[in-house]
């Protein structure tokens, strides 16, 4: 499975508006990370900064594929503009990979 993360800005006085957003995460929004392959999605917030990891049980290549070719996501990508910043990648139209540079299992 592979592995791939991505970090964010959240906008100043939004934490607890994020959080809620994902709390009440639209059903069709699951169906498309499932669709996508994604699975063990888990989002961080250290200050203003959002880190998230998943796994993709085909690969990342496909889940952003998924991704991008999804209405929904482009809805919810709207939606979570007023609490977080991000740069997405305009080849995949995702959020950018991390390159992992260490892995201890």
């Amino acid at each position: 499975m592979e592995k791939y993360a991505w970090k964010a800005r959240l906008v100043e006085g939004k934490l607890e508006e994020y959080k809620r957003r994902h709390r009440e995460i639209w059903p069709e929004m699951v169906e498309v990370l499932t669709e996508a392959g994604i699975r063990n999605y888990s989002i961080w917030i250290v200050g203003d900064e959002i880190f998230g990891y998943y796994e993709c049980e085909k690969d990342a290549d496909f889940a952003a594929s998924v991704q991008k070719n999804s209405p929904v996501v482009d809805r919810w990508n709207e939606y979570m503009k007023e609490v977080m910043v991000m740069e997405m990648d305009p080849v995949t139209g995702a959020q950018p990979k991390m390159e992992q540079v260490w892995n201890f299992r």
